[in-house]
């Protein structure tokens, strides 16, 4: 099965001169779906995995089917104020200014391994921002997992030292 005929380009969205990747039709399609899911999973080689985390928001549509399937705990990054606990923070860049991405101050424990997980790996801003708030709290990082790089922007640069797989790469 050739994931890419899952992925649809839209042009302009959100913005003028983004070709925006759409995995809507993959998530779409369950065999789709489960493929995908079973490419992330292998990429682990058998890692143990305590705790999978999803970046807000795309990141928790396989981010929870990957705990299920590695039995382990499954942990929201969000955006500020919508997590109900306290929380710890990390601020990222944009193209035009930053934000910030929150975690749970107990969703981690000392030493749980660590599975990363995103839609696309793009600059790079907001894996790094989710591997400090994941290291501060003390886990370790096993890997980073995307749907899709997007290779042109050179995201991997600010993520050196870290184990990164994407399904797909463009």
């Amino acid at each position: 099965m050739k994931l890419e005929n899952y992925i649809r380009d839209i042009q302009g969205f959100p913005k003028e001169g983004i070709l925006f990747k759409d995995i809507t039709p993959l998530l779409n399609d369950a065999k789709a779906t489960q493929e995908c899911l079973e490419i992330l999973v292998k990429s682990l080689n058998g890692h143990k995995i305590n705790k999978v985390v999803g970046a807000e928001s795309r990141g928790f549509l396989f981010g929870i089917l990957l705990a299920q399937e590695l039995n382990a705990g499954f942990v929201p990054v969000r955006k500020p104020n919508k997590l109900p606990y306290e929380t710890i923070s990390a601020s990222y860049d944009l193209e035009y200014g930053t934000d910030i991405l929150e975690i749970h101050k107990d969703a981690i424990q000392k030493g749980d391994k660590v599975l990363i997980h995103d839609d696309v790996l793009a600059t790079g801003g907001t894996a790094k921002a989710v591997c400090e708030l994941v290291e501060k709290l003390g886990g370790e990082i096993v890997q980073l997992n995307f749907l899709m790089e997007l290779t042109f922007l050179n995201g991997r640069e600010k993520l050196n030292g870290y184990k990164i797989f994407a399904a797909l790469t463009y």
